[in-house]
């Protein structure tokens, strides 16, 4: 419904704006402060993905692109994609014991966690003390709590970040992954305030749900659960417990745990310009950037500045490389290419890639034919050092000379990386075995703050960037041969830090699936120990030594348990049969 009324509102947009197209032969500083003016404004207050903001945009960007000439693909130049925006609980979600049932709702005594299984679950309660301690029980704690409820109460000093962050969020998660590691059929976490419920940070767009239910209780639910009298406590009580005694509190609890997540839609935005040589036209050049950003910023995205609520204008990331796009488009058309063109906008860069993966997985050309995909992001604040950062240099040969040689016109210092992968969305296409470049002024200490506004622009270096990206893409699309892609770099990212630590795979996973049925591999490095042991691009890893896998917070929770050197099983799906593949470390 809501995607058939923006269709609606956007052919009224183009009708109402619609005149002749602007060929324009230059770029224009005016207009890209204007553009930079509309995106970076308060009115679209900070461009998050699946908003009204982003609905507006959508028909910005597409109104621009019909005006400068180009055809509009896709959906009147939108390419519709759904986006995951958070999660919700009805009161379905019920727990029983005793004869007592309790409904959730937002004054409830208990309440699922987000990452709890979509489950009904009817076992024995076993209270095992305090969060964290029930590891180090080895196998006492399988022999009590294995197909049981594990209680365990939460001691909010222990936690490594407050209560309410994401960080907690992903330890209670992690604590909740090794109850189930050691056969506990559900874990009930009781609060760690006497006053009620307090809940870790929910408003995460990925569920990434556990293999086992998982609630929180009130301590008064606790209390009730393990019978105590007025002058007993619980505190005093998990104290008492070690990993013999346990307590085995003889209550059988039935919950129902029921979490739905929200969608809602986003776009990439998608144009084409049809080249002028009828041998060449079918083959085409690529120019994109990513137009959302962070919105209101705070906890759960990535703000450098997670405790300050404000809009996050993102004039340099990535409103400059959007502007550029729509000024090329009008450039480059005045210019008669012999290839073809598609000018393009993503959606989704900052929650992982989304828009340019899922275009990747849904182009509306021919990948096969695409000559180079140029990625534009954060193009707006060239120093006085005139630097600019151009990765994948090394996906092509003809590259480094070609850029050289066009760099005596402008004398820009350059400053060169070979990666064909990187944090921005020109991977999506690198992984797909195209060469790209990926051009930016660089990083800031705005970026990712709401200081990155658009009285920080340096509009004349932008301009003269543009020109220089202009050069590129025309000798790209003039040249009479298709030009040669060369692998350079891995096609994943690195996973050497953090809990990962130097194990690696060699695979990329698919960092938009958020169910909880195992982690799909988008893509297999060549030579990795992934490739070695057989495993195949779209193989969903189920489990890793014996140790369930549903997504990709548990994959890396399960590469962090491993040692360079050591060999383990790994189970996977592949076109719905279950194989178990040897990997060596």
């Amino acid at each position: 419904m809501l995607k058939n009324i923006f269709s609606l509102l956007l052919i009224i947009i183009l009708i109402s704006t619609s005149c002749k197209p602007k060929v324009e032969t230059e770029i224009s500083i005016p207009e890209l402060q204007s553009i930079l003016d509309y995106i970076a404004s308060d009115s679209l207050k900070g461009r998050y993905p699946g908003t009204a903001e982003d609905k507006v945009l959508a028909a910005y960007i597409s109104t621009e692109m019909k005006n400068a000439g180009m055809d509009l693909q896709a959906e009147q130049g939108v390419q519709y994609f759904d986006i995951n925006t958070g999660i919700e609980f009805s009161s379905s979600n019920t727990i029983s014991f005793n004869d007592n049932t309790y409904s959730y709702d937002e004054n409830a005594e208990f309440q699922p966690l987000g990452f709890s299984s979509n489950d009904t679950l009817f076992s024995e309660i076993v209270f095992a003390g305090k969060l964290g301690d029930f590891d180090t029980y080895g196998e006492d704690i399988e022999e009590q709590s294995a197909g049981k409820w594990l209680m365990v109460m939460i001691n909010n000093d222990a936690l490594s970040a407050p209560i309410n962050s994401r960080e907690s969020y992903i330890e209670l998660r992690t604590n909740g992954l090794k109850a189930s590691d050691h056969k506990a059929a559900g874990i009930v976490y009781v609060s760690g305030s006497e006053e009620g419920l307090e809940f870790p940070e929910l408003s995460d767009r990925s569920r990434h749900g556990l293999p086992i239910p998982a609630i929180m209780i009130t301590r008064d639910l606790a209390s009730k659960i393990l019978q105590l009298k007025e002058d007993q406590d619980i505190e005093a009580l998990s104290q008492e417990i070690t990993p013999q005694k346990m307590i085995q509190t003889g209550v059988e609890l039935e919950a129902l745990t029921q979490i739905d997540i929200t969608t809602s839609p986003s776009f990439n935005s998608t144009a084409l310009l049809t080249g002028s040589d009828k041998n060449l036209s079918a083959q085409y050049v690529l120019i994109g950037a990513h137009h959302d950003h962070l919105g209101w910023g705070g906890r759960g995205t990535s703000s450098r500045t997670p405790d300050t609520i404000a809009i996050h204008y993102g004039a340099d990331d990535n409103a400059s490389g959007v502007a550029g796009v729509m000024e090329l488009a009008e450039l480059i058309s005045s210019l008669s290419p012999a290839r073809s063109f598609a000018f393009l906008t993503f959606g989704g860069e900052e929650m992982g890639l989304l828009g340019s993966k899922f275009y990747a997985e849904n182009p509306t050309v021919e990948l096969e034919n695409v000559q180079t995909m140029i990625n534009l992001d954060m193009i707006g604040r060239l120093n006085e050092d005139r630097q600019i950062q151009i990765g994948g240099i090394g996906t092509s040969p003809i590259f480094k000379a070609l850029i050289d040689t066009i760099n005596l016109k402008y004398n820009f210092s350059l400053k060169y990386s070979e990666a064909g992968f990187g944090p921005s969305d020109h991977s999506s296409f690198y992984a797909k075995d195209i060469p790209v470049l990926f051009i930016s002024t660089g990083a800031h200490t705005d970026y990712h703050t709401p200081a990155d506004n658009i009285e920080r622009i340096n509009f004349e270096g932008m301009q003269e960037l543009l020109y220089f990206v202009s050069d590129i893409a025309m000798e790209l699309a003039n040249d009479s041969v298709k030009i040669e892609f060369t692998e350079a770099g891995p096609k994943t990212a690195s996973n050497s830090r953090g809990r990962m630590g130097k194990v690696t795979f060699g695979l990329m996973p698919d960092m938009t699936y958020d169910g909880d049925e195992g982690m799909p591999v988008t893509f297999v490095t060549e030579g990795k120990p992934a490739a070695s042991c057989g495993m195949q691009d779209g193989d969903i890893i189920k489990a890793i030594d014996g140790k369930s896998v549903g997504n990709v917070y548990d994959y890396m929770e399960r590469l962090g348990q491993l040692k360079v050197g050591q060999s383990v099983i790994v189970k996977v799906e592949r076109d719905e049969e279950e194989l178990e593949l040897l990997i060596q470390l």
